[in-house]
Parts: C-alpha cells; sequence; structure tokens
C-alpha cells in the first residue's frame, strides 16, 4: 500500500476505548475527540510514537505539541505549576484551556514533544472519550490537531479521513466537537504574568503574545489553510467565489444565520472543509465581528487567508 495501511474507525464505546488504548500503549496513532477538534493522540512519552505525529502530519519539527492530562496531579509530575496557574487550572480545567509552563526536568517526555523548549503546553480536556483514553492508559498524550499540518482542523472523523487516512492506525468516532475551534493558549510567565498565545473559545484577561518565537501550536503566521485563495470580510459575492456567510451576509456555507458567534466557532471549520472541496477557486468570508470568540475565529480566518512561505 505504498507505506499506508488501514486506519481502522472505533465507537466510543468500552470495547472501542479499550483498542484505542492498546494501540496508544503499543506506540500507534488514533484520532480522538475532545471538546475543540479532533487530536492525533501518541503517547508522549515515547520518542518513536511522537515521531509518527510528526511523519503522518509532515508538522515542522520546531512546532511543539500539547500534552493532555487526566488530573492536576498528573500536571504536576510533567511541570512546575506556579499559584497563577494553579488558579488558571482550578477555573478552566477540564475544559478548552492549554497552559504554557516551565517543563520538569524529571517529566519522562519525548524530547520532541517541546521541540527543544524548556516549556510543556499542557490542558486536561473535557471530552469524555478523551477523558476516559487518559485513564486508561494512565499515559501523558500528545495530541495536535488530526489533519495535515498546515491544513483545516478537522471536527468530525470524515474530516480526519480527508487528510490522515492510512496514515494513522484508529479514529474514535465520537461525533461532530461541540467547540469546533482549538484551546486558548496561555503562557503562565515566571512572574506570575499570564500571555495569550493563542486565542480561543476562553477569554482570559492577560497580554497577547509578543510573537518572536513559536512556543506553541497555532502560532505560524499561514495555518488552517483551505488550499485555495481566502478573501476576509467579503459583502460582495464574485461568480468564482465560495461564500461563507454569517448574520445577514448570506452564502454556499453560513457560520451562523442569527450571528451567533458560538454557532459560528463550531461550523468554522466544516465550512472551510465545504470551500476547500467545491469547485470553486477561491473562498470569501463575511465579517466576523472582533468581540469573544469572535476574536479567535478572526485569529485563525486571518491565518487561513495568509499564503505559506
Amino acid at each position: 500500500m505504498s507505506g499506508k495501511y488501514a486506519t481502522e474507525t472505533l465507537d466510543v464505546d468500552e470495547g472501542g476505548i479499550a483498542r484505542a488504548a492498546q494501540i496508544l500503549r503499543d506506540g500507534g496513532l488514533v484520532a480522538v475527540p475532545t471538546e475543540t477538534v479532533y487530536g492525533l493522540a501518541a503517547r508522549a512519552d515515547s520518542d518513536a510514537a511522537v515521531a509518527r505525529i510528526y511523519r503522518a502530519k509532515g508538522r515542522p519539527s520546531f512546532n511543539p505539541l500539547i500534552v493532555h492530562v487526566a488530573s492536576l496531579e498528573q500536571a504536576r509530575s510533567l511541570a512546575e505549576i506556579s499559584p497563577e496557574a494553579e488558579q488558571l487550572a482550578a477555573r478552566y480545567w477540564p475544559g478548552p484551556l492549554t497552559l504554557v509552563l516551565p517543563r520538569r526536568r524529571d517529566a519522562g517526555l519525548s524530547a520532541a514533544v517541546t521541540a527543544g523548549l524548556d516549556t510543556l503546553a499542557l490542558r486536561m480536556p473535557s471530552h469524555p472519550a478523551m477523558r476516559l483514553l487518559l485513564e486508561s492508559t494512565g499515559l501523558p498524550i500528545a495530541a495536535p490537531s488530526a489533519n495535515r499540518s498546515g491544513f483545516i482542523s478537522p471536527t468530525s472523523p470524515a474530516h480526519v479521513l480527508a487528510s490522515l487516512d492510512g496514515r494513522i492506525d484508529a479514529v474514535l468516532d465520537g461525533g461532530e466537537c461541540e467547540r469546533g475551534l482549538e484551546s486558548t493558549i496561555a503562557a503562565v510567565r515566571a512572574d506570575g504574568s499570564v500571555e495569550v498565545l493563542r486565542p480561543g473559545p476562553i477569554a482570559l484577561e492577560a497580554g497577547g503574545s509578543s510573537g518572536e518565537r513559536i512556543e506553541a501550536p497555532g502560532q505560524l503566521a499561514s495555518h488552517y489553510a483551505p488550499g485555495k485563495p481566502v478573501r476576509l470580510d467579503a459583502t460582495q459575492v464574485a461568480p468564482d467565489d465560495f461564500m461563507i456567510g454569517f448574520g445577514s451576509v448570506q452564502g454556499d456555507c453560513t457560520l451562523s444565520a442569527r450571528g451567533d458567534l458560538a454557532e459560528a466557532a463550531a461550523r468554522l471549520y466544516a465550512c472551510l472543509h465545504e470551500g476547500a472541496r467545491s469547485d470553486k477557486p477561491r473562498i470569501a468570508i463575511a465579517p466576523i465581528p472582533e468581540r469573544g470568540i469572535g476574536i479567535a475565529i478572526n485569529d485563525r480566518l486571518r491565518r487561513a487567508a495568509t499564503p505559506a512561505d
């Protein structure tokens, strides 16, 4: 099969979780639903397993991974958690918040997880399937989005298979993701200050990223790309546009006809996938208000519209 192999589809039941857990323990790759997007899971303590993530995604080696944990106790064994970080974890975990923290020297993780940095990105997810998998394996799980690097993030099993079928061992089918937008990433600095590296579903009162270096996923200028030109803040539709609408601006695919930003976030990647599959050569997207989760939506859209180097 030219280096490819069959990708299993597993149900989210006792048998499916057990099978997925065994694949991970054996060093394999499983696409797993979270409350944000599907993640490409591998055991984070194995060099060989983490290397498979990078190969399957075609991911740059300088782009670190998020490690998912089942508990705050497990997080403490991997990173130095300051009182400020403890407060954020107590408020938002489990949930769509990733904390970038100083890595413990005895964490026992693959060096590739942190891409050579002294910090580690940690998240405690709330999705029942991912939590069951974490508890079943007892392992820290590295899980970037389950798609080819730089392309549209997946919010359904079909999205995963569109780019990774034959490259990974299995997909745990949990249906559509609830949030549809990747986690907020925040770095907790040594002085206790908090810096948002990637906006997401959780809005924090914190400083923005300086952008001087890549410390976490989703910071590349060109990302979430549908493979064709993207025009933002469009109110008029050209004949060769696939229009993604919002509110009063109608489209071939509409993020939210009622102008609901949470609904728009949940539908964003599904609409981008539909636009990528269409026979129209360009994608136009209606204006999205720059407030609340609209800030995160616009962050993803600006990166999707930025041409790759």
